[in-house]
C-alpha cells in the first residue's frame, strides 16, 4: 500500500508540474521516482575463521574475479584484516562486507559483533571449510539475540569433490550428504536444534546449494530489500533470471501510468520526448540486472573462462552491451509498427476536443507498457543464451 501511495502522490506532482510547464522539474520527480528502489541499501556480512574463503566467495556473488580491479584480496592466509565494504560493481546500494575471522588477536569472540559493527548489517553469512567451530556457533548464537539473521555456508565444496573423486566407490550424492550430515551433527552437538547448511563452492555458484541459499534470503528479506538482492546476485540459473524479469516486470504498469500522466499535458510531443529519458533510464537498468552491459559480460567471460567475443555473438538485441541513448530507443520504437501506430495515434488524439487527453493517455499507457515488456523479454532471452554459453550448454 505503501509503495501504490507514493505512485499517487507522485503522479500528482508530476502533473502540476507538467501544468505549469515546468518539465525539468517533471523529469526530476520522475527519476526520483526511478531511483528509490536503487538507492535502498542492502549491507551483507560475511564472516568466518581465517582461510575458509570468505574474500573468494565475497568477490562471487558480486560476480567479480579475485584478479579484477576492486576485488576482495585472496590467499592462503588470512587477508582480511580489517571490516572492509565492497559495493557491486553494478549496484552500489548492495554492498557486501568481507569480516576479519572471528577470535583473532584484534577480533576477539566476546567483542566480535561490537567491533564489527553488527548493527549496520541486513544479515550475516558464516562460512567454514570443514567443521563449523565453538566460535562460529558463538557468534550465531549472538547474532540469533542481536535478532539479525545468519546463514551457515560450508565452503569449497568443489575441493572436497575432487578429493573424494580418487576413490573407486565415489558417489557425488552420498559424498555431499556425508558433508552436510557432518556439519550439522556438529552444530547441533554444539546447542543448535536444526540448523541449516548450505554447501557450495564459490568457483561453481550455479551448483550444490548456493541457488536453495539465494531462495531462502529472498523469502526472508523485505520486499525493497528482497529486490535489490535478486538484481544484484549473479545469473547463476535460467530460474534466476525469470526471477529477474518478474520483478523488472511489476514495475511497468506503475512506469507506464507515469507515461500517461505526462500525456495528459496538452503539447504536442513533449510525451514522446519525456518517455525517451523514462526508457532510456528504465533499460538501462534491465541490461545492468541481466548483467549484459560490457563490464558484466568481460567479468563473466573470465569467471567462465570463455571468450568474450563467445558470449557477445549470442546477443541479438542491439541494447545490450551498449550505450543506451534516446536516439537508439527511438529507432526501435520506429521499427515497431505497433508502437508507431499508437505514437501516430496518441499526437492525433490531442487535436481532438474532450476526449482528446484521455485518449491520449490511454495510449501513452499502452505504448510504453508494450514498450518495456518487448525491450523486457528480448533482453532475458538474451541472459539466457549468454548464461547458456558461458556454462556449456546447448543454446
Amino acid at each position: 500500500m505503501e509503495n501504490l501511495c507514493d505512485h499517487e502522490h507522485l503522479q500528482e506532482v508530476v502533473r502540476e508540474a507538467l501544468q505549469n510547464n515546468d518539465l525539468a522539474s517533471a523529469a526530476a520527480k520522475i527519476q526520483e521516482y526511478l531511483e528509490k528502489e536503487k538507492n535502498i541499501p542492502l549491507t551483507i556480512a560475511v564472516t568466518g575463521q581465517s582461510g575458509v574463503g570468505k574474500s573468494t566467495f565475497v568477490n562471487a556473488i558480486r560476480g567479480v574475479d579475485d584478479d579484477d580491479e576492486g576485488a576482495a584480496p585472496t590467499g592462503v592466509v588470512e587477508t582480511t584484516m580489517e571490516v572492509t565494504p565492497y559495493p557491486h560493481p553494478n549496484f552500489p546500494n548492495v554492498t557486501v562486507w568481507d569480516l576479519p575471522g572471528i577470535g583473532t588477536t584484534n577480533y576477539p569472540a566476546a567483542e566480535y559483533l561490537k567491533k564489527v559493527g553488527f548493527e549496520k548489517f541486513d544479515f550475516f553469512i558464516i562460512i567454514s571449510a570443514d567443521r563449523f567451530t565453538e566460535n562460529d556457533v558463538k557468534l550465531a548464537k549472538e547474532i540469533q539475540k542481536m535478532k539479525k539473521r545468519f546463514y551457515f555456508v560450508r565452503s569449497k565444496i568443489d575441493e572436497n569433490i575432487r578429493s573424494e573423486k580418487r576413490k573407486k566407490d565415489f558417489n557425488e550424492e552420498r559424498t555431499l550428504g556425508r558433508i552436510r550430515e557432518n556439519c550439522i551433527q556438529g552444530l547441533q552437538i554444539q546447542g543448535f536444534e536444526s540448523p541449516q547448511v548450505f554447501l557450495m563452492s564459490s568457483f561453481e555458484l550455479h551448483l550444490y546449494d548456493f541457488p536453495k541459499l539465494l531462495k531462502n534470503l529472498e523469502g526472508e528479506l523485505p520486499e525493497l530489500k528482497r529486490k535489490a538482492f535478486l538484481l544484484a546476485m549473479p545469473n547463476i540459473s535460467l530460474e534466476m533470471i525469470d526471477r529477474k524479469k518478474e520483478a523488472f516486470k511489476s514495475k511497468i504498469k506503475y512506469i507506464a501510468a507515469l507515461s500517461a500522466v505526462v500525456a495528459s499535458v496538452p503539447v504536442p510531443v513533449l510525451s514522446i520526448a519525456v518517455d525517451l529519458g523514462l526508457l532510456v533510464s528504465v533499460v538501462t537498468r534491465y541490461v545492468f540486472g541481466f548483467g549484459l552491459d560490457i563490464s558484466s559480460l568481460k567479468r563473466m567471460a573470465n569467471y567462465k573462462s570463455v571468450p568474450y567475443e563467445e558470449l557477445r555473438k549470442v546477443i541479438v538485441s542491439t541494447l545490450a552491451a551498449e550505450k543506451i541513448t534516446p536516439d537508439l530507443v527511438l529507432e526501435l520504437l520506429l521499427q515497431n509498427a505497433i508502437i508507431f501506430a499508437l505514437m501516430t495515434a496518441e499526437e492525433a488524439s490531442r487535436f481532438i476536443l474532450i476526449l482528446g487527453i484521455p485518449a491520449s493517455m490511454a495510449l501513452s499507457f499502452t505504448r510504453i507498457y508494450k514498450a518495456l515488456n518487448i525491450f523486457l523479454d528480448v533482453l532475458a532471452e538474451d541472459a539466457q543464451r549468454v548464461l547458456q554459453k558461458a556454462l556449456g550448454l546447448n543454446t
